[in-house]
C-alpha cells in the first residue's frame, strides 16, 4: 500500500506544481488581495491545486509522513519551466540548476529517513502545543517579511506558508491514517482544522508568490514543508528518523547542495511583467546578491 500512496503523492505534486505557477502568474499581476478572485486563470490554478492537494491528502492514507513528504519535492524541477513558459520565456541555467540542486539534496536527506509506517496517534495536547508552535513561526516570519525585500522577503513568507502546509499534512495523516476503516472518527476538532489551515496556507502562499521570486518561494515552501512534516512526524506520531552515524556525512552533503540551490535560486531577478500586456518584456536573469528587487 505505501507504494500506491507514492504513486499518488507524485501524480498529486505534479498538479500542485501547474496550479502553484498559475497562481503566481497571477499574484504578481493582482498582488496578494482579493482582486486574484476576479481572475479566471487564478482559480484554475487553485483547482488544479487543490486536486492535486486532495491527491495529496489521500497519499498520506496509504504511507507515512516520511515517504510522501519527499515527493512533493521532485516537482521544483518542472513548476519553475512551467512558470517560466507562462512569462514567454525559457528557463535560465540559474533556474535550473537551482531547482534540480534543491530537489536533489532535499531527496537525498529525505532518503535517510527510514520508511516505517506506523498508524499515527496525537493527542488534544500536542496538537495544540504543535500549532502554537507553528503559529510563532508565522507571526515571527510575518513580521521580520515586513523589513525586508527581494528574495529574502519571499523566502521568510514561504517558510510561513511551508510550516503551516506542513501541519495541514500532519493533521491530515493523524486523521486519514488513523480511519482503519472507522468513519466515525472523522468526528474530531482535528478535521476541522485541516481546512482551516489550508486556507491560511493559500493566503501565506499568494503573498510569497506576489514578491515575483517564484523559484526561490516555491523551493522555500518545498523545503520547509517536507522537513517539518518529517520533525512532526518523528516528535509527535512516533516515525522514526535515521540513528545510524553513517548517516551524518551524506545528510551534510545533501544539506550543502540544498542551501546552495536554494542561494542560486535567490540570486534570480523577479518576473514582474505580463507578456500580453507590455511590447518589449524584461526577464528574469541572475543578478548579483547586491541588487535586491523588492
Amino acid at each position: 500500500m505505501t507504494w500506491v500512496g507514492l504513486i499518488v503523492a507524485l501524480v498529486g505534486a505534479l498538479g500542485y506544481a501547474l496550479g502553484a505557477a498559475l497562481q503566481q502568474y497571477e499574484a504578481v499581476a493582482a498582488g496578494a488581495s482579493l482582486k486574484l478572485v476576479r481572475r479566471p486563470r487564478w482559480w484554475i490554478g487553485g483547482v488544479i491545486g487543490f486536486a492535486g492537494a486532495c491527491l495529496h491528502a489521500v497519499a498520506l492514507s496509504f504511507a507515512p509522513l516520511v515517504a510522501v513528504q519527499p515527493i512533493s519535492v521532485a516537482t521544483l524541477v518542472f513548476a519553475v519551466p512551467l512558470a517560466a513558459f507562462l512569462y514567454g520565456r525559457r528557463p535560465y541555467r540559474a533556474e535550473i540548476i537551482g531547482s534540480i540542486a534543491v530537489a536533489v539534496g532535499l531527496l537525498w536527506l529525505m532518503l535517510l529517513v527510514p520508511q516505517h509506517n506506523v498508524t499515527p496517534r496525537l493527542s488534544d495536547g500536542a496538537a495544540l502545543g504543535f500549532l502554537a508552535v507553528i503559529g510563532l513561526i508565522v507571526l515571527v516570519t510575518q513580521l521580520i517579511a515586513t523589513r525586508v525585500h527581494g528574495p529574502a522577503r519571499a523566502l521568510l513568507l514561504a517558510v510561513g506558508a511551508g510550516v503551516v502546509t506542513a501541519s495541514v499534512s500532519t493533521f491530515v495523516r493523524v486523521v486519514g491514517g488513523g480511519m482503519q476503516g472507522d468513519w466515525g472518527r472523522l468526528l474530531h476538532w482535528f478535521t476541522v482544522a485541516v481546512p482551516v489551515l489550508l486556507v491560511c496556507a493559500v493566503v501565506l502562499l499568494q503573498r510569497s508568490y506576489a514578491v515575483g521570486y517564484f523559484g526561490i518561494a516555491y523551493a522555500g515552501v518545498q523545503v520547509i514543508d517536507p522537513i517539518t512534516s518529517v520533525l512532526a512526524g518523528s516528535i509527535l506520531l512516533g516515525e522514526p528518523l535515521p540513528a545510524n552515524p553513517s548517516t551524518a556525512i551524506p545528510a551534510i552533503l545533501a544539506s550543502a547542495l540544498t542551501i546552495g540551490g536554494t542561494i542560486t535560486l535567490g540570486r534570480l531577478a523577479p518576473d514582474h511583467s505580463r507578456p500580453a500586456t507590455v511590447e518589449a518584456k524584461p526577464t528574469p536573469h541572475p543578478v548579483s546578491a547586491s541588487s535586491d528587487v523588492s
